[in-house]
């Protein structure tokens, strides 16, 4: 693979209003046994601990639960006010979890059974939601399997709609990122759910277990429950406003040992990514970040960019030591069809690797005339 270097325009005042500041953060020290921070806006992770170990599969299974069911609403197969029954599976699943305590033959709509799901947490409201969509527990967890390769969650094997305490279920404070940025990404219309702080069904109050909402007003989600495999978890969302649009940080925290603590060190999380990161739009849209030679295509050369604006996170005061590597697929062959991944450009303070981001075409390059290919073929052999 060719590298090229590729150097680029950084506004003058965030290098100004930035002292000097170590790229090497020294981690925040929480009380959990794991944890993750991510950007949002730029998909980076910007610390982590412990995030690719293995965790009874609980929260992630419930995510996922309403990753499908948000899916099903979208589609029209299931609507929020279509009343679902309760059956005899469902009421007697006994699983010790924390549950909605929905009654046999009795009713909830979609819209509550998600409640019942997200603000409680219910694992009866899982198995009733997952039944509702795919007609029985097998058929829904296949789609869970499916749909987490689909997202990929690389190391997530689902048992059932509610998690699993045992071997066969599992996933990773790493792959619970991937789905919860599925969820923020794809359905942004149902985050009112993620925010709820409390509801009633059947007479019956139930809070949301994510306290950073009475909290912190930038914190709106996502997801929190407790187990004897994952002790309590909290996945937070929170956002901020900045002179470029809306900071958006994900935190995750696992193993905590109790409601105040997870909390306590999700906040400490969330706060902590906020005062040391700076956001900055690296390229716009469309914008041709380089023109790397073709090889018998119709043009000689591609530009290649990105189809959305591009922003990072840096650590405050490392603006001014950015560098960019461009690290390609070479030789580019045509044809080249444009919106595909020519490579990847590596952001690097202080050697330090802090993101890579992937390259695409911004045109289209068809294959060149007989005589074209038959000249690059020529000279290829001699490169």
């Amino acid at each position: 693979m060719k590298k090229s270097f590729l150097s680029f325009f950084v506004l003058f005042f965030l290098v100004l209003h930035n002292p000097a500041h170590s790229v090497s953060l020294p981690s925040p020290n929480l009380a959990a046994r794991s944890w993750l921070l991510m950007d949002v806006v730029s998909n980076q992770v910007l610390a982590s601990k412990n995030a690719d170990d293995r965790i009874a599969s609980r929260t992630a299974s419930k995510l996922m639960t309403a990753y499908l069911v948000f899916g099903a609403l979208r589609d029209g197969r299931v609507s929020l006010d279509q009343p679902i029954v309760v059956s005899e599976q469902v009421a007697r699943l006994g699983t010790g979890g924390p549950e909605m305590f929905l009654q046999n033959g009795g009713t909830a709509t979609v819209r509550e059974l998600l409640l019942g799901l997200i603000v409680r947490g219910g694992d009866d409201a899982a198995l009733a939601l997952a039944i509702a969509v795919s007609g029985d527990e097998k058929t829904f967890v296949e789609l869970m399997n499916r749909e987490a390769v689909r997202l990929g969650m690389k190391s997530t094997l689902f048992a059932h709609p509610y998690g699993s305490s045992g071997k066969e279920g599992y996933s990773t404070p790493s792959d619970m990122a991937v789905l919860a940025l599925g969820v923020m990404r794809d359905f942004s219309d149902y985050s009112s759910f993620f925010s709820t702080k409390e509801f009633s069904y059947n007479g019956i109050r139930m809070r949301n277990g994510n306290r950073l909402l009475w909290l912190d007003g930038a914190v709106d989600g996502l997801f929190a429950t407790n187990s004897p495999e994952e002790s309590y978890t909290l996945l937070a969302s929170a956002k901020r406003d900045s002179v470029l649009g809306e900071r958006r940080m994900l935190s995750i925290v696992t193993g905590a040992v109790s409601d105040q603590a997870r909390m306590q060190e999700s906040l400490k999380l969330l706060n902590w990514g906020f005062q040391n990161f700076d956001m900055i739009r690296l390229f716009e849209k469309n914008q041709i970040v380089a023109t790397p030679e073709v090889w018998k295509g119709s043009s000689g050369k591609v530009e290649v960019g990105f189809n959305n604006d591009t922003f990072i996170s840096v650590p405050k005061g490392a603006v001014s030591r950015m560098k960019s590597v461009l690290v390609r697929n070479d030789p580019l062959i045509a044809p080249i069809d444009e919106g595909s991944r020519i490579g990847i450009l590596k952001i690097v303070v202080d050697d330090k690797v802090i993101a890579e981001l992937p390259v695409v075409a911004l045109e289209q390059i068809n294959v060149a005339s007989f005589l074209g290919r038959l000249w690059d073929t020529i000279r290829l052999w001699f490169k």
